[in-house]
């Protein structure tokens, strides 16, 4: 145990709630649009940072250098279709996401975008995608939750269960208390903090390699090209973006298009980085570390690495990195659930329209309070899977469900209100029974839930009525929208 590592991660926990009450009291009369979306103030660096901080949780430092320590570099193909698919999701979806969710009635959740989108008063889609949102948002924080417990257990050698529930507290703490402000303001920090880590331990390492351990590898361990499966499931990472909650909605909070057009610039480079340098993390720890299947197992390479290398307070600094990218999309995805529980079931169907902006906001953070709660069950089950399993699901569903759905309310006018129902249903349906039943094909669930989910979405929207002029006249005006 290293007392100095513990002191860093004591002063970084600290700071993270720091933040969480000063948005507390600077935001204390702003109301559910402050909590939820920060106002529409975000600024380019932030947003860029935050969104990509909110997508690469604790799996690009655990998960994915894990994965390419043990199979090779095949699972490289994931760092691909990450960086293709969330370029294509800023350049192309984020400049017309948030032009149509400031038309459509100031939309400040994506259930609530999609509904008023086709100036629908029915509430079964706000609905289904909130129930959707409280399912796979638990699964996806109990990922981040169960990298914290990992990494205080092997640093400090506190029980995993009870760094779980430490970790949980945290999060839990500054998203309760700090909302969408607080949540992208520490993704900052947190965002500067991966990346560095990322960068400085692999050059490190490389640096104090006996090169000729590259030739004691397994066979096939550097062919990129070894299975056909690992590229079109590596690549199929990619279709998520496309429906993921809690990095699109960044786009919806953004103060100007200017400011988004500076800020994909940043959020691109930020990941593009992020995933070559968490592959060369599993690849140079492979040489550096040898294989150990304890290692391997509880996807301890990134962390195993800089420990070896660098003293106490150096090490603590870049182990936080870890606690930065869990707490960054544990939060992002705590408050997405929060804000789709509370704007498209609370007050429309619960409270009919009658809740005040106070009750909003409590019935939010009564949400992030039970989600963590249920995330911190599923984390301390030892059946539960790997933190990359825990991703990969969740990752599937969003894609699956959201993703066609929102792309085609994007850049097709005959969409219709009945086409997106039955394409996030079809997805998140398909997406599931694909893993549970045909996970031994090696192909990853949300290329046939996205594909099936888009197909059901045309052929029902081609086979309802077409949309009003309103509606119509709605989509022209928001792609056509300027400020």
């Amino acid at each position: 145990m290293k007392i100095a590592e513990i002191v860093v991660f004591i002063v970084y926990l600290v700071f993270m709630l720091g933040v969480g009450v000063y948005f507390f009291f600077r935001n204390k009369d702003g109301g559910d649009k402050t909590y939820f979306l920060g106002g529409r103030q975000m600024g380019a660096w932030v947003t860029a940072l935050s969104a990509g901080a909110s997508d690469m949780s604790a799996w690009v430092l655990m998960g994915l250098p894990a994965s390419i320590y043990s199979l090779g570099i095949g699972q490289a193909w994931i760092a691909v279709g990450l960086a293709i698919g969330y370029t294509i999701s800023w350049l192309v979806q984020a400049p017309r996401l948030r032009s149509f969710s400031i038309v459509a009635n100031d939309s400040i959740t994506i259930p609530q975008y999609l509904t008023n989108r086709f100036l629908s008063k029915s509430r079964a889609l706000q609905i289904l995608c909130a129930v959707i949102f409280l399912v796979a948002y638990t699964v996806y924080a109990a990922s981040s939750i169960k990298a914290c417990g990992t990494l205080f257990n092997t640093v400090i050698g506190i029980d995993a269960t009870v760094a779980m529930y430490i970790a949980a507290l945290i999060i839990i703490g500054y998203t309760f208390l700090g909302g969408f402000s607080a949540v992208c303001w520490t993704d900052f920090f947190q965002g500067m903090l991966m990346l560095g880590a990322l960068l400085i331990a692999p050059i490190f390492a490389a640096s104090m390699l006996d090169l000729s351990a590259a030739g004691d590898m397994p066979e096939n361990y550097w062919n990129a090209f070894a299975s056909w499966k690992d590229i079109v499931s590596g690549l199929g990472w990619g279709l998520g973006y496309f429906g993921m909650p809690h990095i699109i909605i960044r786009f919806m909070s953004l103060e100007s298009q200017k400011s988004l057009k500076k800020s994909a610039k940043i959020g691109i480079s930020w990941t593009v980085l992020i995933v070559i340098f968490s592959v060369l993390a599993g690849c140079i720890g492979r040489m550096f570390l040898g294989f150990d299947q304890a290692i391997a197992d509880n996807s301890l390479v990134f962390i195993t690495m800089v420990r070896a290398i660098f003293p106490g307070i150096i090490s603590g600094i870049l182990l936080s990195a870890v606690l930065a990218a869990a707490m960054s999309t544990a939060d992002s995805q705590l408050l997405a659930a929060a804000s789709a529980f509370a704007s498209d079931v609370y007050k429309p169907v619960i409270r009919k329209g009658n809740a005040t902006e106070k009750e909003m906001l409590w019935a939010g953070r009564l949400v992030v309070l039970g989600i963590a709660v249920v995330a911190v069950l599923i984390a301390a089950n030892p059946n539960a899977g790997s933190i990359m399993d825990l991703v990969s699901n969740a990752w599937g569903v969003f894609g699956a469900a959201f993703g066609p759905a929102i792309l085609l309310s994007l850049f097709w006018k005959r969409f219709t209100f009945s086409g997106a129902v039955a394409g996030i249903l079809v997805g998140a349906v398909v997406d599931i029974a694909w893993l549970a039943f045909l996970a031994s094909t090696g192909i990853y669930e949300i290329i046939p839930g996205f594909i099936v989910g888009g197909i059901a979405a045309v052929v029902v929207s081609l086979c309802s009525a077409k949309p009003s002029a309103e509606v119509e006249a709605l989509y022209d005006k928001a792609a056509s929208y300027e400020d």
